[in-house]
């Protein structure tokens, strides 16, 4: 079991920074700016603070990542009804979301190239196993998602792990607050 954790740990270490990198230098951002760009490409229009819940930041760090992101001309504020503020990717924005999303699985789709097609199907089992229990610490479908390619997650009608586990958790809530004498 030492072992097992052990080279989970360092495959993950690996692998974070392999992908961390490519997608970053892609992009000409840091990591998170490289995950706004994500988020907003698959949800424009948040508000500052809901953008930095999901990428991890607080609101002011938020405030300052989208300060940067729009003096690269990578995203734009947007003033709505009354004091709500949304950001939006411009279109050189979105591009490039989609230019690290691409650097980030080059590597990714490396690595698991030296697996049979069985063993990527296995080990793609057990990754979604891993997932939905990090969901069960994190309890952040976003955070844990800010760099993900949402599309190839649910390509071919396959189900995301943990927005499945996000769903899971929110109908035993649910059901806990129906019950009688809850």
């Amino acid at each position: 079991m030492d072992r097992t954790a052990n080279l989970l740990g360092a495959t993950a270490l690996a692998v974070t920074d392999m992908a961390l990198t490519n997608a970053t230098k892609a992009a000409g951002v840091s990591a998170s700016g490289a995950a706004a760009l994500v988020v907003l490409a698959a949800s424009p229009g948040l508000s500052v603070t809901e953008l930095g819940r999901r990428v991890g930041l607080s609101q002011s760090a938020a405030a300052r990542m989208v300060d940067s992101l729009e003096g690269e001309g990578l995203a734009e504020r947007k003033q709505g009804v009354g004091r709500w503020v949304s950001v939006t990717p411009t279109v050189t924005g979105a591009r490039t979301a989609r230019t690290l999303l691409d650097a980030r699985g080059t590597p990714l789709t490396e690595i698991i190239g030296v697996l049979d097609e069985r063993d990527q199907e296995a080990l793609a089992e057990l990754l979604a196993k891993l997932l939905a229990r990090l969901h069960s610490e994190v309890g952040n479908a976003q955070l844990m998602c800010r760099l993900c390619d949402r599309g190839a997650c649910v390509h071919e009608g396959a189900v995301c792990p943990v927005g499945q586990a996000e769903r899971d958790e929110q109908a035993h809530r649910d059901e806990q607050g129906a019950r009688p004498g809850s």
